[in-house]
């Protein structure tokens, strides 16, 4: 489902957007928000169909009945949801939304971002949403805190932005939260992934390997978590860590925490760092964080050096290597008596897995490499490459052509595979899958 062609009144945009106006105001002064909120959607769909017969019965715009129906679906829109943004929730489709400013939005879908035609009537219009949003999840955003991060009902992620800030007037970002969880065939359907790396990664996580999943923003990090954590097995008890709770893992005995902003007297906040620390008394098997972005990576790291295998973790970065150089900029800002050596040698004992993802030029995302932290040299992390992702160019239909590659090294920890039972072929380090292009 595209977003929606709205019919306009003769006499141009802004005139149906005062008569919209007219109609909530109508509404209002016959119904209280409280009475509104104990309402049905239907019976206030009756109640908006009858203000808007009388607007037309007074001849002040002519209208087909096609304008009619799009009116009071706007009106409820309104009433009921997020305005003009309501089209753009209801297209599972569109996986991002993007506001900058009330009358340019875009949206992404299938990886591509494209322009809609939905605007908002002006700013005070937009500011009213995002108010709507931040007030729902008891929040607040003004002149001295003029940056929100919410959640919608659906799980959906939010990012609020007003002046002075923002340059462009109110700005909102929404990165969808998807209805239906993918599924590894999924992941092997949009070549994602490789059966021979899931079943490679699959073993890692049940060998309780500790892994970073690497990559840029929208890359598909989380939706790689999200995968992995399928393989932790149910009776293992996990504390999942979160700034925006996006996680979905399936087995039966998880912990789920969330951040929380400071409140209106600037106290009260509850940072990923305290609930890592937290965590770590309430007894897990694995601690999963969501993505690492500050000092939490030094108590992450320290979890994963202290009898905590098999944790897990997102970051930022454009390769395996950055990632390492962002944790320990991270672990840094939690401790600056420590020495750079000792950081890097923490961290490589730390960690056994990196996996990098991208967000590739035709909008498919796809895991791109795996590598293997195998110590510290001279200061230097090691890494081996034990399977990346070859691009020889671009085809006919604007696919990314290349192949999926298994370097040929093994890695060290195969002995840990085997010690858990877990016993795989020599050939998955040798196989190829060419992409479809």
């Amino acid at each position: 489902m595209g977003t929606r062609s709205i019919p306009r009144p003769t006499s141009g945009a802004d005139r149906w957007f005062e008569i919209k106006s007219q109609i909530h105001i109508k509404l209002l002064n016959t119904l209280t928000p409280e009475q509104l909120k104990s309402l049905s959607k239907l019976s206030v769909r009756d109640q908006i169909a009858d203000v808007v017969e009388k607007i037309i019965g007074e001849g002040q715009v002519p209208m087909t009945i096609a304008e009619r129906d799009r009116l009071i679906e706007e009106v409820l829109d309104e009433v009921f949801g997020l305005g003009p943004l309501e089209p753009l929730l209801k297209d599972h489709t569109v996986s991002d939304i993007m506001v900058n400013g009330y009358d340019n939005v875009y949206v992404e879908r299938f990886g591509k971002v494209v322009e809609t035609n939905v605007r908002f009537k002006d700013q005070a219009h937009l500011r009213m949403i995002i108010d709507r949003i931040v007030s729902n999840v008891g929040r607040r955003i003004d002149d001295s805190s003029p940056i929100v991060d919410a959640r919608l009902d659906d799980g959906s992620r939010v990012c609020a932005v007003i002046p002075p800030i923002s340059l462009v007037g109110p700005a909102l970002s929404i990165r969808r939260f998807g209805k239906k969880q993918l599924s590894t065939a999924d992941l092997i359907k949009n070549e994602t992934i490789t059966p021979a790396i899931l079943d490679f990664l699959s073993a890692c996580v049940e060998a309780r390997l500790n892994i970073i999943i690497s990559g840029g923003s929208g890359s598909g990090k989380t939706t790689i978590l999200n995968t992995l954590s399928r393989f932790i097995p149910e009776d293992e008890r996990v504390v999942t860590i979160e700034d925006t709770a996006e996680l979905l893992l399936q087995q039966p005995h998880v912990v789920r925490l969330e951040t929380r902003p400071m409140n209106i007297e600037g106290a009260g906040a509850i940072t990923q760092r305290d609930l890592v620390i937290n965590a770590l008394r309430m007894r897990p098997d694995r601690i999963v964080v969501g993505e690492c972005r500050g000092a939490e990576a030094f108590d992450m790291m320290q979890a994963m050096n202290t009898g905590h295998d098999g944790s897990m973790t997102t970051a930022h970065a454009n390769s395996a290597r950055d990632a390492f150089t962002r944790l320990e900029t991270m672990v840094m800002m939690a401790t600056q008596n420590v020495p750079d050596h000792v950081i890097r040698t923490m961290l490589a004992s730390a960690v056994q897995l990196v996996v990098q993802t991208m967000r590739l030029t035709d909008g498919t995302r796809k895991i791109t490499g795996i590598s293997e932290v195998t110590g510290v040299t001279e200061g230097v992390v090691d890494m081996q490459e034990i399977f990346t992702l070859e691009r020889t160019g671009i085809g006919p239909s604007g696919r990314v052509l290349g192949r999926f590659v298994a370097t040929g090294v093994q890695p060290h920890f195969m002995e840990r595979l085997r010690a858990y039972g877990i016993h795989l072929p020599a050939s998955i380090f040798a196989e190829s899958q060419t992409l479809k292009g």
